[in-house]
């Protein structure tokens, strides 16, 4: 299966030269960490911050500086500050070519619930809302399962929706799965010692494999 560091590794190959890019609370954060080298991405923070590089070193910390789930970071030569207002500008606007974020449900049509368990107290939803409703792509890096064993990929979310039909690819410990036009979880990659049984027994929602389905390497 996959640790954290590898589900970001492998969203990763999924950025594009040129691509501006907002990386969520949680696992996404970690992309940030393994860009290829030479490729010319932009990670956009919506606390207001474009060019976020990689987490600092301790040397490196500026507790001044950090990403919208208040995590320090460092920035990279040319990055450009400004008010949470312009952000969500951009945001809005559509201007950001991929988001990746956590989640706590996906269904099979692609809904996303990342921001609300009923009766837990919580902030508010960020800027989640205008993440999902605004993004030309939505990548998700989540667990496949809960800590009770229990699918998190299901037919119908059960907690309250962020977004709907709005997801395009999740990448789990299990492997990476696209959401189809139609519906569904179709299977792409296998995580190294998984098989796809032990993906159909995690999966709630309807499943499909490709024929093509690979072992992620790295």
């Amino acid at each position: 299966m996959l640790d954290k560091h590898q589900i970001a590794r492998r969203i990763a190959r999924e950025l594009k030269d040129g691509y501006y890019v907002n990386l969520g609370i949680g696992i996404p954060t970690l992309v940030a960490n393994y860009i290829p080298e030479g490729l010319n991405v932009v990670l956009q923070s919506e606390n207001g911050l474009l060019g976020i590089g990689p987490f600092p070193t301790e040397a490196e910390v500026d507790a001044d500086l950090i990403n919208a789930g208040k995590q320090t970071i460092t920035m990279q030569a040319g990055s450009s500050l400004f008010s949470s207002a312009e952000s969500f500008g951009m945001i809005r606007g559509e201007h950001v070519d991929l988001t990746i974020l956590g989640a706590m449900e996906v269904s099979e049509n692609g809904d996303i619930a990342n921001w609300k368990i009923p009766g837990k107290m919580v902030k508010g939803m960020g800027g989640a809302m205008d993440l999902v409703a605004s993004a030309k792509n939505i990548i998700v890096a989540m667990q496949h399962v809960n800590r009770e064993g229990k699918s998190k990929l299901l037919k119908t979310c059960s907690l309250p929706l962020t977004g709907v039909r709005c997801v395009r690819k999740i990448v789990t410990e299990l492997g990476v799965l696209d959401i189809l036009p139609e519906g569904g979880f179709h299977l792409l990659e296998l995580a190294p010692g998984v098989t796809v049984d032990m993906v159909r027994n995690a999966t709630e929602g309807k499943l499909t494999v490709s024929d093509a389905v690979t072992e992620i390497t790295f």
